[in-house]
């Protein structure tokens, strides 16, 4: 079964107060849809740095979010992931305030896992990023994950 390695954004979006701004809304949506739908269908993954991400802020939401992630296997951590982080920093393809983000594309090529999950469009589900992550991988000879949103994963064929 393929393997997703949930990022923070999405638990962020699964588990938080009803927005009214539409993008932020339908994202929610979005993203309940494939927890509810989809997620069966690949085996899930995190890592610690999800965690820690996901504990901070509301304690109640917070709670919330780390009652979604419960389940949920972590991912060893080690010096290869800080390398791949760190060469994708020293390359400047994320800013330096992106250093998690770096480490969550890291960890998700150092386990070759398919599909990073994310609606962290600004640093990691990124068209105009992506190329230069590609690049980066390939430079180094990793293994290149899939990232994208669950809209890329929600099936909408209805035939």
């Amino acid at each position: 079964m393929p393997r997703i390695y949930i990022e923070t954004s999405i638990v962020s979006y699964l588990r938080q107060r009803a927005s009214g701004q539409v993008i932020k809304a339908a994202r929610q949506l979005l993203t309940r849809r494939w927890w509810e739908e989809e997620r069966a269908n690949y085996d899930l993954v995190t890592s610690q740095y999800v965690i820690d991400e996901a504990g901070d802020g509301d304690p109640l939401l917070a709670q919330e979010r780390l009652d979604a992630l419960d389940e949920i296997p972590l991912l060893q951590l080690g010096p290869e992931i800080d390398a791949i982080a760190e060469e994708i920093m020293t390359r400047a393809i994320l800013p330096s305030k992106a250093q998690v983000d770096a480490l969550h594309i890291a960890t998700a090529v150092h386990h070759r896992i398919d599909y990073l999950l994310s609606w962290n469009c600004t640093h990691i589900a990124n068209a105009r990023i992506l190329p230069r992550i590609h690049d980066l991988l390939t430079d180094l000879n990793c293994f290149i994950p899939i990232i994208c949103t669950p809209e890329e994963m929600v099936d909408d064929d209805e035939s």
